[in-house]
């Protein structure tokens, strides 16, 4: 009934196709992500009519993302419901929005056993207009540290292929130097990241480079998510080189964003480091995102 399968390059026509029927703005839902991000959870890939599914599994549950695309999803959840129990393993439906959250709970409430959150894996979402101009009290120290960091020579470029054996080893090297190359997380986000470089242009994806007296200290990666939103995968820059990551960051939504509404900025996972630099940016919303267990039949 469901062909789950990994996700292959040749699959990008027809997963774009869905994921602009739903035109959601959660960072799971691009096909760059999907593909960069796969051995991470081994994720899997099928087609069921017009949704797209993606799907996740351990010895007690299959975990669905909520279906991109079109169609009768109350029709689909009691089939894939009923396949997962035919395979012994409880159905748990992740990153379903408030918004969805509340369809389900008017229309299948009663098969719902029980809905987790976790805040950790909301994605940070941000007026494009804030991101690029910096206006207000608010973003005063923005302002400062690229001011300070303009003081010596700068430059920024949009990332093209030439740049790409310098920017992949800018990348490990600041990684590296913060994990140990041997952990599981480290290997799965260095294979994201030269997924990415390798197949930069066919997953139409953008980027820029920062330097500073002619030495690389910043480069990012994104792309158009859905029809209002630029969504921001990649971002790493020298720390210690002060403002370097908000002239990055203002540098690529200048260029990338002018006629957007939202910058999405993915996720804190928790890390608290990172949860205080994004929200040091002023997120208009957090875009939550629930798990919903359904009853066993």
């Amino acid at each position: 009934m469901f062909d789950f399968r990994e996700i292959k390059l040749s699959d990008k026509q027809w997963i774009d196709e869905l994921l602009a029927k739903s035109d959601f703005m959660g960072c799971e839902y691009s096909f760059a992500n999907n593909v960069a991000w796969r051995r991470l959870s081994d994720s899997v890939i099928s087609r069921y009519k017009d949704f797209y599914l993606i799907s996740t599994q351990d010895d007690d549950n299959i975990y669905l993302t909520y279906p991109a695309g079109e169609g009768d999803i109350l029709e689909f959840l009691n089939v894939f419901n009923k396949y997962c129990n035919n395979l012994g393993k409880g159905f748990v439906l992740s990153s379903v929005t408030s918004k969805n959250l509340e369809f389900l709970k008017e229309n299948f409430g009663d098969r719902i056993a029980d809905i987790k959150s976790n805040p950790d894996y909301y994605d940070y979402i941000y007026n494009a207009d804030d991101l690029i101009n910096l206006k207000g009290k608010k973003y005063h120290s923005k302002r400062n540290h690229i001011s300070n960091f303009k003081k010596q020579q700068w430059e920024y470029k949009n990332l093209t292929s030439d740049l790409f054996d310098d920017c992949i080893e800018f990348i490990t090297e600041s990684y590296n130097k913060k994990i140990d190359k041997n952990n599981f997380s480290a290997v799965v986000e260095q294979f994201a990241v030269n997924t990415f470089f390798n197949n930069f242009d066919y997953m139409d994806l953008v980027g820029g480079v920062l330097f500073q007296n002619d030495k690389l200290v910043g480069v990012t990666i994104g792309e158009k998510l859905n029809s209002n939103t630029l969504v921001v995968h990649i971002e790493k820059a020298l720390s210690d080189v002060n403002g370097a990551y908000p002239t990055l960051c203002n540098e690529f939504v200048k260029v990338n964003a002018s006629d957007l509404q939202y910058i999405n900025r993915e996720e804190d996972m928790g890390l608290e480091g990172l949860r205080k630099s994004k929200r040091s940016y002023h997120p208009c919303f957090q875009l939550e995102k629930h798990s919903v267990v359904f009853k066993r039949d």
